[in-house]
Formats: structure tokens, sequence, C-alpha cells
């Protein structure tokens, strides 16, 4: 039995309350985009019930707590079928038994989803050091992103800190749907089916007079500082994959 859901963590712990109520424990949640159809799977799409998901959510962090719960959200934002059905199958046991140590690794489950948080925590690190934004004459900062994992919502209160005083925009370019930070409102945005997302720096905006020169500045500065006789081009590519590059204007 296959469980559609919207996407969101809401809609997602509504599939474990589903699964409850219908007693179909081996379900696996999925989103429509991948979900592939069978004749041998009828699948039943679940509605987000804000109220259904909130109890999950309160039953989970009472049973584990705060932080170990949190642990099934990151998990979640690994934004994939496999680590979804992971977790799921992890929550059932938990509500089923009472009882589930989120220490145990001997348990190949328990095992993988702390593997799996490790790579969405390093990709949300990545994340805050390598966005780099791009002013246009309105004065908003635009960023555009990829990363592996969707990992967005974890860095929104780092640059919300930082960048008070400032409007910005961070656009997922793989998942189609950002955030804008606008008079300390913080808004979700997304571009229509009709439109396509941009190039990073070849961005269709009034840019700021200064931009272009700032960029060069920084380019130059990075060259200056960068010493050849000590370079370690595999060391670099391990800290810096070269999937981040083309965000990178001292790369391009």
């Amino acid at each position: 039995m296959t469980y559609l859901f919207d996407g969101s963590y809401e809609g997602y712990l509504c599939t474990v309350f589903e699964a409850f109520e219908r007693k179909e424990f081996h379900a696996e949640p999925t989103v429509e985009e991948q979900w592939v159809p069978s004749i041998f799977d009828e699948p039943r799409r679940i509605l987000t019930d804000k109220t259904k998901a909130q109890r999950v959510l309160q039953a989970l962090e009472k049973q584990l707590g705060k932080k170990d719960a949190s642990l099934f959200y990151y998990n979640f934002l690994s934004d994939h079928p496999h680590y979804w059905h992971l977790g799921f199958r992890l929550i059932i046991r938990l509500f089923k038994t009472g009882f589930l140590n989120m220490l145990d690794f001997s348990d190949p489950d328990i095992l993988l989803l702390h593997q799996q948080v490790k790579k969405v925590n390093r990709e949300r690190h990545r994340m805050k050091a390598f966005i780099r934004f791009v002013k246009s004459a309105d004065n908003l900062y635009t960023a555009l992103i990829e990363p592996d994992f969707n990992v967005l919502p974890l860095i929104l209160t780092f640059f919300k800190n930082r960048y008070a005083d400032q409007d910005w925009l961070i656009y997922d370019v793989k998942r189609n749907y950002g955030y804008h930070f606008h008079h300390q409102q913080l808004q979700e945005v997304s571009l229509s089916e009709q439109q396509e997302i941009p190039d990073m720096y070849a961005l269709e905006l009034n840019l700021d007079p200064k931009e272009l020169a700032f960029q060069q500045l920084w380019k130059t500065y990075f060259n200056s500082t960068t010493i050849k006789e000590r370079k370690n081009t595999k060391l670099h590519l391990r800290h810096v994959p070269k999937r981040y590059w083309k965000f990178l204007p001292e790369k391009l």
C-alpha cells in the first residue's frame, strides 16, 4: 500500500496517523511526483490535517523527547522515499511497542537514520558557508541554492539573525521554492510552472551598479590569497565539492 501525501512534514506525520487508524502498518509514504504506478499497488491519498499531525508529533516528543524526535524531521528532509519509509517504520515500531532506543546502533534502522541525519546536518552547515547573494538595484539580495537535501528550512533562522536589516531571497532551484525576507517577515515563494528558474549569475535582475565590481573584488581577493605552491586540489574538493562551484563567484 502506497500513501501519497503532499510533501510536507505535517502530511508525512498524517500518514502515520492514517496507518494506525486503518491498521495499514506496511504502507509506504511518498509523493505523487515520485510514485511509480503499478497494477499491484493502489495508492491511498492522505489529506494533510494539522490537528492529526500535531497529535503524532506530541506523541513522538512525549516518547522520545524533543531532541530525539527532531531526528525524524531531519531524516524527512533527506527528501527521498527510501528514508521516508525508514522513518515511518521506526515511528510505527515506537508507537506499537512503546519503546525505541535511539542510541541502539546495533539496530540497522537506527544506525541508518543517524547516518542520514549526519549527512543532512553536513549539508546544512555547507549551505551556511557557500550561499552567495547577488544585490539588485532595489536592495534585494538574492541567492540560489541546489542542495542534495531539503535543508532550506534548517538555515532560515541563521540568515534571519545574520541579515535581519536586509531584504533577501534564498531560492532552492532543485525543489522550486524559496523564502523571501522582507520587513522582518519571512514568506515562502515559488515560481509557476510557466516561469523558468534562472541561472545563478545570469539573473535577469536590475543589478546594483556596484554588484559586479564587488564580485570582481572578491575574485581578486580569493586569487591573491591563494598560495599556488600549497595548492591541494584533493583536499579542496573534499571541503568544497564541485557541485557548489556554479553558485560561487570566486569559482566562475
